[in-house]
């Protein structure tokens, strides 16, 4: 067998004090790798920094690491691919062995589940918001990662290439693990250090907006990836609030022969409607998305393993 073809892929937005020091350690780690920054509008020198450090420097101007990723995923040609934040932060040195693991089990994705001991590399919102949002994917798509929202990924040509990129922004960690989750593929994790910014680099991340964004992301690929179970649910709903509306009615009615509160009788019956038409309207989208995903099963089978 040849020797596969390796491929880094940094994003960056304004790393120029950072992303010397980057290319350096994946360079170190993976001397044969070709390293791609791709920079996203920065206002800073990261384009010639990141150029005189020897790496192959692209440009997309759609802001937003989503489309970053969306780009370099259509754009790079490689058999295995390297994808970390060009802010210094991850262990360059451990990509040895992910990229070892993700050949040796013939994986798809092999994640860097990051441990620090520093809290200014990790703020602790961060911290809690990420627990909270993989126990929130684990229960949705029954089973998760330790860290869903880290960006230290090594992925194999056929997940790469069968995964059709939606997200524009920093949810796309998120879309990344729901991919890999709901066609079941074959990943691991890695526990690798994470270290605080290097001097003079600021983080792009925003608690709150980025947490909202990524649990509205959660949700909608979960009406997306489960339209059964989510139009189910407000069905549901609206078929106990009419039951909890109509049974007093239907009660009265028996002793009475009357309907006394007629537009509640016509509300409850509106509940039973629609709860009906949210159910057949789940039952109609899992057709739809049964199929959607035999096509992205077929065109992710049309890539060899790695290592294979």
């Amino acid at each position: 067998m040849t020797e596969p073809r390796i491929a880094v892929l940094l994003p960056c937005y304004n790393e120029e004090a950072a992303i010397a020091q980057t290319i350096a350690g994946f360079r170190a780690a993976l001397p044969t790798a070709t390293i791609y920054v791709y920079d996203n509008n920065s206002k800073d020198r990261t384009i010639e920094v990141a150029r005189a450090a020897g790496a192959v420097v692209r440009s997309e101007r759609m802001q937003g690491k989503g489309n970053v990723v969306r780009r370099m995923f259509a754009d790079v040609d490689a058999d295995i691919y390297v994808m970390a934040d060009g802010d210094a932060t991850y262990d360059a040195e451990a990509a040895p062995q992910l990229v070892q693991r993700l050949v040796d089990e013939q994986l798809d994705m092999v994640v860097g589940s990051r441990v620090t001991q520093h809290d200014a590399a990790y703020r602790r919102g961060h911290v809690m918001g990420n627990k909270l949002l993989t126990g929130m994917l684990a229960k949705l798509f029954g089973r998760s990662f330790t860290d869903i929202l880290s960006g230290y990924r090594v992925f194999s040509r056929r997940f790469v290439k069968s995964f059709p990129v939606l997200s524009g922004g920093f949810e796309i960690e998120t879309e990344i693990s729901v991919h890999a989750l709901e066609l079941r593929m074959p990943v691991g994790e890695v526990e690798t250090r994470y270290f605080a910014r290097p001097e003079g680099s600021a983080s792009k991340l925003s608690t709150y907006s980025d947490g909202f964004r990524i649990l509205n992301t959660i949700v909608t690929l979960y009406r997306i990836e489960r339209p059964l179970l989510f139009f189910g649910a407000i069905g549901g709903l609206l078929a106990l609030l009419a039951l909890m509306l109509g049974i007093p009615l239907a009660i009265t009615y028996y002793h009475t022969h009357l309907v006394p509160r007629l537009p509640t009788a016509i509300m409850a019956t509106g509940l039973i409607i629609l709860a009906a038409l949210c159910f057949f309207a789940g039952l109609i989208l899992d057709t739809v998305v049964r199929g959607r995903r035999e096509v992205r099963r077929l065109a992710y089978l049309g890539h060899r393993a790695s290592g294979g």
